[in-house]
């Protein structure tokens, strides 16, 4: 009761903070707005605090942690280190819409100012915390975090790896209007390019920062990891990791423009956790919850300059190359009828099984 009741307390706290933050904000009282921002930080973490200890109390009520044990088919961690203007969110919110039905934790990975990169002592920390946190176990983390390798840490079991990509310049328009309009999602949040109503054309047309080519490069090193040549825009050795890494280390990798055919496969694959999940895409409000406001195609002339830069080039290239696997997946599980997809059913069987029993 006590820890519900601090939880309140907290998230009364948080919303008042974002209010006097927004007010801050727009009266431009600019010293203020910092220190409300750390304030608003700070409110944050206590109330994760808070949910995490009232979780564990709840599971411990029983007995002590080290005496719980798991099934095997409970064992298990799926981690989607989501790239931003995925439709990530969309594929979350059926994460936790199915939580309380499946019977599985979804935990966000907040990490600071969304930095993708942990340090090597947070990446010690949340491996320790996947691996051993058996009363999030099973349990669904997502967080726009790249690449983190479980093996280097000594994990026994790793974690199930998934994602979504999407074509690199229709990822990069939606994050440029995005910064701008916001979405759908949050539409009174104030954004960081708030203000700002130049047209993604425009911005190529003049050379601008917010648009340039290297803003392209963000897929390849998700998927390569926390190396650093991973973020050296540009890096050949970059991509080819990130291709090993898509076909070694993760499940299924998805594209957005067939986000649906993902979910499908995923319910196939792991009914655990994703059971239902293609009919509450097709059915539900939240399947296209998110939407980036404003948004302007960009013109061919736009979509050609880009596409001269070598780092679209790679990028595109590794975006073909996880079409090309999705799609290869894709054709050996489902199959089509009148238009409509439909999963095979197991077509294995075991024979001439020796020694024959008495």
């Amino acid at each position: 009761m006590y820890i519900t009741s601090v939880s309140c307390i907290a998230e009364a706290l948080l919303l008042f903070t974002r209010l006097f933050a927004f007010y801050a904000l727009n009266f431009k009282i600019g010293d203020i707005y910092i220190e409300i921002l750390y304030l608003l930080s700070l409110t944050e973490r206590a109330i994760a605090r808070h949910e995490v200890r009232e979780i564990e109390q709840r599971h411990t009520v029983d007995g002590p942690r080290q005496d719980v044990t798991l099934d095997e088919e409970d064992d298990v961690v799926i981690i989607y280190n989501r790239v931003p203007k995925t439709a990530s969110t969309s594929f979350t919110n059926i994460a936790y819409d199915l939580c309380a039905k499946n019977k599985y934790h979804v935990l966000h990975i907040n990490t600071t100012k969304n930095n993708p990169v942990m340090s090597l002592q947070d990446q010690v920390r949340f491996v320790k915390n996947v691996t051993s946190w058996k009363e999030m176990k099973p349990g669904f983390y997502h967080g726009h975090i790249s690449y983190l390798d479980f093996a280097k840490f000594g994990v026994k079991k790793k974690p199930i790896y998934i994602n979504v990509i999407r074509d690199p310049i229709e990822r990069l328009v939606s994050y440029y209007y995005f910064l701008r309009f916001g979405d759908d999602y949050r539409p009174g949040l104030r954004r960081r390019k708030q203000g700002d109503k130049k047209t993604f054309d425009e911005c190529v047309a003049a050379g601008g920062s917010d648009c340039a080519p290297e803003k392209l490069w963000l897929q390849i090193p998700f998927f390569c990891g926390h190396s650093s040549e991973c973020w050296n825009v540009g890096s050949r050795w970059a991509l080819e990791q990130a291709k090993y890494n898509l076909i070694n280390e993760y499940f299924l990798v998805g594209v957005t423009e067939e986000l649906e055919d993902f979910i499908m496969l995923l319910e196939a694959a792991l009914p655990r956790f994703f059971r239902g999940a293609t009919e509450l895409y097709r059915t539900g409000k939240k399947s296209h919850l998110r939407k980036t406001t404003e948004k302007k195609l960009p013109t061919k002339e736009t979509i050609a300059k880009l596409q001269q830069s070598e780092i679209w080039k790679m990028e595109n290239e590794f975006y073909e190359f996880a079409l090309e696997q999705f799609q290869f997946v894709r054709a050996h599980a489902v199959r089509e009828k009148d238009g409509e997809l439909y999963i095979l059913a197991q077509n294995f069987f075991y024979e001439k099984i020796y020694p024959k029993s008495n």
